[in-house]
């Protein structure tokens, strides 16, 4: 006996069950970024480190981030450029690729279609990793990439 493709999808998506989910990563969102924004990761304790940093004595391309959001959350612009730059400029292709899973299937509303070609992904990695060595790189200018 063959099975339809309506048995083999299961049932339909709650649209109720993905408005809660979306409502409550919106909550948690919301507070994380209000915590952010009255603790200053520079100054407060309440943030662990860096374990990369901490194991190895060496920056993560991701080290800076934390203090980055808060200035930026206070409207420092390039005081959060400074911290980490390579995570001001991709902050806004993240909140949107955010708002594209997450938001939109849990609203109901189809996704856009946009696909990255591969080479797009590759590239970035390399950027990514590019700039991981070349923080960590004691000569001038490579210094002006140290959060």
């Amino acid at each position: 006996m063959l099975e339809s493709d309506t048995d083999r999808r299961g049932p339909p998506p709650c649209s109720t069950c993905g408005r809660w989910k979306v409502g409550g990563l919106a909550i948690l969102g919301f507070t994380t970024l209000i915590v952010l924004f009255a603790h200053d990761p520079a100054n407060s304790m309440f943030y662990p480190p860096c374990p990369f940093r901490a194991l190895t004595g060496f920056y993560c391309p991701g080290c800076g981030t934390l203090r980055a959001l808060h200035q930026l959350l206070h409207g420092h612009l390039v005081a959060a450029f400074w911290l980490n730059p390579l995570a001001a400029l991709l902050l806004p292709f993240l909140g949107y690729a955010s708002l594209c899973s997450i938001v939109l299937p849990g609203s109901g509303r189809d996704v856009p279609a946009s696909l990255i070609p591969a080479i797009w992904i590759w590239v970035l990695l390399a950027v990514i990793v590019l700039f991981w060595i070349l923080r960590n790189v004691p000569g001038y200018p490579f210094p002006f990439l140290v959060p």
